[in-house]
């Protein structure tokens, strides 16, 4: 009914055996002599069985295609680096004239004071 597949043990010869020899029996046969029994019950119908996987081809990229990948991996690779710099430049000055503000609060609020 099944048979396992049986490991091989590949030696420094080159020549492959298997570990164990296969034996072959025809002195078994199966019965088909035994009738099921039947019941009262309501069996369910078996599960229908999954569709068969489609087997999708692999990607193949010619030499026009990997350079066009290339090319566009390093066009987001720029783009994503201008947008990141760009943000940290407007943080940057963001606190450097929030510092400025605090300078020029400072120095109003002690020449208050000294008067």
């Amino acid at each position: 009914m099944l048979r396992p597949r049986i490991p091989v043990n590949p030696l420094p010869t080159g020549l492959v055996t298997p570990l164990v020899q296969p034996t072959t029996t025809t002195d078994i046969e199966p019965r088909n002599d035994v009738q099921p029994m039947a019941c009262n019950h309501d069996h369910a119908p078996a599960p229908a069985s999954a569709p068969p996987r489609v087997q999708v081809p692999a990607v193949r990229l010619t030499p026009t295609g990997l350079v066009t990948v290339v090319a566009g991996g390093a066009g987001v690779v720029l783009i994503v680096g201008t947008v990141l710099v760009s943000m940290l430049l407007a943080v940057a000055i963001s606190a450097a004239s929030v510092a400025v503000c605090a300078v020029v609060l400072r120095s109003l609020l002690n020449g208050q004071h000294k008067r």
